[in-house]
């Protein structure tokens, strides 16, 4: 069991049978009175981002997670493949899961992924991705006073 006041962004923990993962987390203590723990945490399974509210001192189910590297293959619409890169095995994500890393993912690349009870539920991608630029803005000659920033569009579609 883990105590709401350890939980912090990246902590995975059970609750009522579904695997979360926190992506915010905040600490309230009022004037008087017991201190409020709030966590924004996704779903693991279903994709889907809750807001959740704790006592000081209640306490959360700790899970066990093994990480393989692998390395992505392609997707088929709904899911995104993968291939373990020891055992050969390619697992398969669905879409909606993923939706964070989606735009930096490119075929080849290779990531972390998470599983629970073989099953895979989430993916990790290092902090920085190279990505060839495909389309850029022209930048207008004279406007140079201020930083000049121009939209463009990578390989994988991130605008």
């Amino acid at each position: 069991m883990i105590d709401v006041n350890n939980l912090r962004k990246g902590v995975t923990f059970e609750l009522d049978g579904n695997l979360y993962k926190v992506v915010e987390y905040s600490h309230h203590k009022p004037g008087r009175g017991k201190a409020t723990i709030r966590i924004k945490a996704r779903d693991l399974r279903s994709g889907v981002n809750l807001d959740m509210t704790f006592n000081s001192g209640d306490r959360v189910q700790d899970i066990r997670l093994d990480h393989h590297n692998v390395q992505y293959l392609y997707n088929d619409g709904d899911f995104y493949y993968f291939m373990d890169l020891e055992t050969y095995e390619q697992p398969g994500i669905r879409r909606d899961v993923l939706e964070e890393v989606i735009p930096y993912l490119k075929e080849n690349m290779e990531v972390k992924l998470t599983f629970y009870e073989n099953e895979p539920i989430d993916v990790d991608i290092s902090t920085t991705v190279d990505l060839k630029v495909v389309r850029a803005e022209p930048s207008v000659r004279g406007d140079t006073a201020t930083g000049v920033t121009k939209d463009v569009e990578t390989e994988t579609g991130l605008i």
